[in-house]
């Protein structure tokens, strides 16, 4: 007797399934969406294709993590670059059916430091936190970064992980709110506080605004509140200053990473329980169990006056996790140009030589 035949292993493919009313909401909106997975090392636009369904493109960066985006530039951080995107499209213009092409003009070199989240200055600079030195940060010309600020619980600036500050937002254009999952000055401390040790910090005044927090994410100033996502509770919600208290406004079915807004709605990143199961001893995993659901990567649209979430995308196979999302206003069907294709070798934009008068 032959043996029987052991059927062909097959890789999972990437699948990503929009709730029925999605498209229409991003036409209404007039909005499309970037989101980055450090996992796939992917960076994805999401619009609308001329007939009406998802259009989904992606490039390929190392580590993809934070994004920003302000108008038609682009920031995006990566294993050990900080990415510079412009759209290069002017207003009508189109690229093979899209309306906003982003090209990376410059990359500048940080080295491996753990960037999380970005904010975009008026002039265009970039802040950022550098997570592995517990600092915000910008960038200098013949600097891997500039040190802005650190908390004043930490002692000096070294390379060890010590309260894993993530979150970052600014105020009338000046970098004020972070978060952070412990107020540990131990390298690695952060961990055994995952659970209760989340705050928020004022970096104007060097104060915490909030604390008791489940690993805090991405907060946002909008609409003159304060908005996070309490990750380990799977919970988006908005800090009381004067009470310094969380309060949250919907459940998502995750681990909560990356916050948008446009007009009255909310977009958040959901990412799957971990396969070596680091997550599951968090209070969104229990609260998963206890209402038997599942976890869910992609991303939900939740209405900040009802806290109902009111539209979704799913995303399923060899993506699990997300880390940040970006709206992009104005652009119906994005995309972008990547390091690893010849389109990038010919496209090119010539500017004005009205620009350069007094150079000579």
């Amino acid at each position: 007797m032959q043996p029987a035949t052991a059927p062909s292993e097959t890789k999972p493919r990437l699948r990503m399934d929009g709730s029925r009313l999605l498209t229409q909401w991003l036409r209404l909106q007039r909005v499309s969406l970037a989101f980055s997975t450090y996992q796939a090392n992917k960076v994805f636009f999401l619009g609308l294709k001329p007939d009406g369904q998802l259009s989904v493109f992606e490039r390929t960066f190392d580590r993809c993590m934070g994004l920003a985006a302000q108008g038609g530039l682009l920031w995006l951080a990566s294993r050990f670059q900080l990415w510079r995107f412009a759209s290069l499209l002017d207003p009508g213009q189109s690229h093979d059916g899209y309306d906003a092409l982003y090209v990376p003009m410059a990359g500048h070199t940080t080295g491996d430091i753990d960037i999380h989240d970005i904010a975009i200055l008026p002039d265009g600079r970039p802040v950022f936190v550098v997570t592995l030195f517990n600092c915000v940060a910008t960038l200098g010309v013949n600097d891997s970064f500039i040190p802005i600020w650190k908390p004043p619980f930490i002692s000096r600036l070294v390379a060890e992980d010590r309260c894993h500050m993530n979150g970052l937002t600014l105020d009338n254009g000046r970098p004020r709110y972070v978060t952070m999952v412990s107020g540990s000055n131990i390298v690695e401390g952060w961990r055994q506080h995952r659970h209760e040790g989340g705050l928020v910090m004022d970096m104007w005044n060097e104060s915490v605004v909030c604390e008791g927090l489940s690993m805090p994410h991405s907060p946002r100033l909008y609409r003159g509140r304060l908005w996070l996502l309490n990750a380990g509770t799977g919970e988006l919600g908005f800090v009381d200053q004067e009470a310094k208290k969380f309060e949250a406004i919907a459940f998502c079915p995750g681990f909560l990473r990356g916050l948008a807004f446009i007009g009255d709605f909310a977009v958040v990143g959901m990412s799957k329980a971990r396969k070596n199961g680091s997550f599951n001893d968090l209070p969104f995993h229990e609260r998963l169990v206890r209402e038997q659901v599942t976890p869910r990567c992609g991303l939900a649209i939740v209405d900040i006056r009802t806290g109902a979430t009111t539209h979704s995308l799913t995303i399923d196979g060899v993506i699990d996790e997300l880390y940040d999302v970006v709206t992009l206003p104005d652009f119906v069907r994005p995309m972008a140009l990547g390091l690893r294709t010849q389109e990038i070798h010919h496209y090119l934009k010539v500017g004005s030589m009205n620009a350069a008068l007094g150079l000579l």
